[in-house]
């Protein structure tokens, strides 16, 4: 979707219509499947319904209500637990007057209607209706978080991408793609970054941050893009629904690594890409049929784990957040209480709960908590790599977003990141035994210091 702009919208940017290569043109649905809502009830200009518009139809709602039901309209069965369903491939109508290239409706349900499973399938197509309503934009599954921030810079196709400190394999994928298409990045911490930048480029900010949980204010990077003619994309994974909505900032685009807390408890991969709702027309079917030959879309037992898991979002992340923000709270004032054993190891403590910022917009931006990730650097690289062996509760692994509780010694996948840190995800333990864990595993550290220190006393002496 590379150089055409055209069909200005809000914000001074263009959108861009997406292009039509032969190898994409006719290999997917050019239209969402409609139904006359009017019909038989005696309207005589009834009005369209988009699977899109009846998966935003319950918005309204609480966040619970909208995870539980706004995937209602896909029911084909009488089962209250949504069915799995594994084909690849899907029947075409046995009327030969009724075929047409790639429609093949469902006549149990027009909305659950599928050819081949790399473009639609039924377990993705809900899991794609209740984000589509909870993210506040039409949005597409993708099989991981790296392969949707992928796909979404292949339709954009800009020249220059803004971007600043997050996750090294967001700057893995733009590293692949420069060597495609000359792609280059601009430092997003840079306070003169938007000084080369031209309409189309995109602007990716992460927030909160990865590993450190801090916040970034989206309303100041979406002012500075949209002034350029720029795109604004947001990985908001560290901040799923109730925490924030970056489409009221002025997202043009919002991704998640699924995996993390739309899964929920680690046994899935996904990735989501949520689209601002004036683009959608243009956008989500060029990224729909840019997905069926890029061949990235989501396993149908990770659409149906989707499912099941973003059923209990709103209550797991609301505890989550809280639980993480009270134990760095009190780790913060641990450290430095004098002859606490947690000054004795942790020198400094990031979340966005104590984030220094300027004005209000944090606040603002996060009114319902600030994420259940956050970071501790301690004293030395020493200590940062014993503590996790000493923990009970936390896992000693990578990721984050899941019901159990995982600390990770961030230098065993991030090459770039201080030695010092140790990344934290909060999981549904409960503050107080999580707190009694650390208090636990900070002891431990100092009676395996104080014998090492013995031991070479000892030899030395």
């Amino acid at each position: 979707m590379a150089g055409d702009q055209s069909n200005d919208i809000g914000h001074g940017v263009s959108v861009q219509e997406p292009i039509q290569p032969e190898l994409v043109e006719g290999m997917a649905h050019e239209n969402p499947v409609v139904t006359d809502v009017g019909a038989g009830s005696g309207t005589t200009d009834p009005e369209p319904a988009t699977a899109a518009a009846l998966a935003a139809r319950l918005r309204h709602l609480s966040l619970s209500a909208q995870t539980i039901h706004a995937d209602d309209f896909l029911n084909s069965h009488q089962s209250v637990a949504p069915p799995m369903h594994v084909s690849t491939t899907f029947r075409y109508n046995d009327d030969p007057d009724e075929l047409r290239p790639w429609a093949n409706i469902n006549p149990n349900n027009p909305y659950d209607s599928h050819v081949y499973s790399r473009d639609t399938a039924p377990n993705t197509t809900r899991l794609e209706a209740v984000l589509t309503s909870i993210l506040h934009g039409p949005s597409l599954t993708y099989s991981s978080g790296l392969s949707a921030f992928h796909a979404l810079l292949v339709f954009l196709n800009p020249k220059r991408v803004a971007i600043g400190g997050g996750y090294h394999g967001c700057h893995g994928v733009i590293h692949v793609l420069s060597k495609l298409t000359g792609l280059k990045t601009v430092d997003l911490l840079d306070p003169n970054f938007d000084a080369d930048l031209q309409p189309g480029d995109v602007v990716h900010v992460e927030t909160p941050l990865n590993p450190t949980g801090e916040a970034r204010d989206l309303a100041s990077y979406a002012a500075r893009a949209h002034a350029r003619g720029c795109y604004l994309t947001v990985d908001a994974t560290f901040a799923p629904p109730p925490l924030l909505d970056p489409f009221r900032w002025g997202a043009d685009a919002v991704m998640h690594s699924g995996t993390k807390y739309f899964g929920g408890h680690s046994d899935m991969l996904c990735g989501v890409l949520a689209v601002r709702p004036e683009h959608a027309g243009t956008w989500i079917r060029g990224l729909r049929e840019e997905r069926l030959v890029l061949g990235s879309v989501m396993g149908s037992f990770e659409g149906w784990l989707g499912v099941r898991s973003l059923r209990t979002l709103e209550v797991r992340v609301r505890k989550q957040s809280a639980d993480a923000a009270a134990l760095v709270a009190w780790l913060e004032a641990a450290r430095n209480e004098p002859g606490h054993v947690a000054g004795e190891a942790v020198a400094e403590v990031r979340h966005a709960s104590i984030q220094k910022t300027e004005g209000g917009w944090l606040a603002e931006q996060m009114p319902h908590g600030f994420g259940p990730v956050f970071a501790a650097y301690m004293r030395d690289a020493d200590l940062a790599r014993r503590l996790p062996s000493k923990l009970r509760l936390f896992h000693h692994a990578t990721s984050l977003g899941g019901v159990e509780s995982l600390v990770e010694w961030r230098a065993m996948t991030d090459a770039g990141v201080d030695r010092r840190l140790l990344r934290f995800s909060v999981g549904l333990e409960g503050f107080e035994d999580l707190r009694d864990d650390l208090v636990q595993g900070f002891e431990a550290l100092r009676a395996e210091r104080a014998a090492r220190d013995a031991g070479a006393a000892a030899v030395a002496g």
